[in-house]
């Protein structure tokens, strides 16, 4: 069927009504996926709320105009609730064009960047594209970043450390007052990135705390957020940068012009203010979490302790041979670490999408899968 503008608007509606409201878990029938099941990029299987999906409805009606007004209101929004002035907040294109626009701002040749393995490698990327080393530093045996190995490689030519907290793909913690004594250890000269795109996931707990909800006298600090997790709008693309004015205005020159669109900026505004959901999906989330662990320990599989949308298990066999499993079952989880050969990262799906999870989980023989 083609999709005409009525066909649109009602796609759109029956979205909104869809996420109106989350009935309780135990409610949730189970129906047959349609599709591959995507458990791979930790999004947030239950999308935006109806609020938001109004606003980008509304939006469209503005497709002729540059997107100048609503990234600025994003933007005053932003820096009001966080306490900060304007200049001390940069907007992107998702948290992506964050990474790459610090990337670009503190390394090149003869510059280093140490980061962490494993991690979320998009700003290793960035880095090599730009002629830098990249130093990958594996993590603590608690899955935290290794600070103190970070530090015997720190030296002059070290322009950015990158610190993903909680980590992707381990969902695990760096306790933020080992951070703190990190900090004050680190060369002058350095500049670091610390990566809180999971923020929201994160439950009360006395080793954490955002660099941004509660900041420290330091301009060499840079956090990232972003849209794509707790919000549901990992498909809109827009994320935010927040330290001090100067290293700010050096990353604003380096982004892409008119990086956000009108849609984008309205619906990330609306999903800003509507606290409601944030707690809610938060809420969702903890629950989808503590019940995929029960059900990893009930089949004897073991986990890393998760403060994240995702998990990741530890397979007993190779991992490659898993995600094929996985996959041929029409569910894909997210592709192989290196660094962690025997263990899989899953993202958490609807009730119904991890049922169908575990289901195929069942599938596989014990030891070795011939495949």
């Amino acid at each position: 069927m083609p999709i005409t503008r009525r066909n649109f608007f009602r796609n759109l509606a029956t979205g909104a009504a869809v996420t109106a409201g989350f009935p309780p878990l135990a409610d949730l029938a189970f129906s047959e996926p349609r599709g591959p099941i995507i458990l791979s990029r930790n999004e947030n299987a239950y999308g935006p709320s109806q609020k938001v999906l109004a606003s980008m409805q509304d939006s469209l009606t503005y497709a002729n105009r540059y997107p100048d007004p609503a990234v600025n209101a994003l933007a005053e929004r932003i820096a009001k609730s966080h306490s900060i002035k304007p200049e001390q907040l940069v907007l992107g294109c998702g948290s992506g064009e964050i990474l790459s626009i610090t990337a670009s701002t503190f390394l090149g040749p003869g510059k280093t960047l140490i980061t962490a393995v494993p991690t979320f490698e998009a700003i290793g990327r960035c880095a090599k594209a730009l002629g830098a080393e990249v130093v990958e530093i594996p993590l603590a045996k608690n899955y935290s970043h290794d600070l103190a190995a970070t530090l015997k490689r720190a030296d002059a030519t070290t322009g950015l450390v990158y610190i993903c907290n909680p980590n992707n793909p381990t969902g695990s913690l760096t306790p933020r007052l080992d951070l703190e004594a990190f900090l004050r250890k680190l060369p002058r000269t350095t500049t670091v990135l610390i990566d809180e795109a999971y923020h929201h996931y994160v439950e009360r707990t006395a080793d954490y705390s955002s660099f941004i909800d509660n900041p420290i006298s330091d301009d060499r600090v840079i956090v990232a957020r972003t849209f794509s997790k707790v919000f549901g709008l990992a498909g809109i693309r827009v994320g935010y940068a927040v330290g001090a004015a100067e290293r700010m205005q050096a990353l604003a020159a380096r982004r892409l012009p008119e990086g956000l669109n009108a849609v984008g900026a309205r619906a990330a505004l609306v999903a800003y203010d509507d606290l409601e959901y944030v707690r809610l999906s938060a809420k969702r989330n903890a629950d989808d979490r503590q019940e995929f662990f029960n059900q990893a320990n009930a089949r004897m599989v073991r986990g890393i302790d998760s403060h994240t949308n995702f998990a990741m298990l530890k397979t007993g066999r190779m991992a490659v041979d898993v995600i094929e499993h996985f996959k041929k079952n029409d569910v894909l989880i997210a592709r192989l670490f290196p660094s962690m050969n025997t263990y899989v990262r899953v993202s958490f799906g609807t009730p119904p999408e991890m049922k169908e999870f575990w289901r195929v989980w069942d599938l596989m023989p014990p030891g070795k899968m011939e495949m």
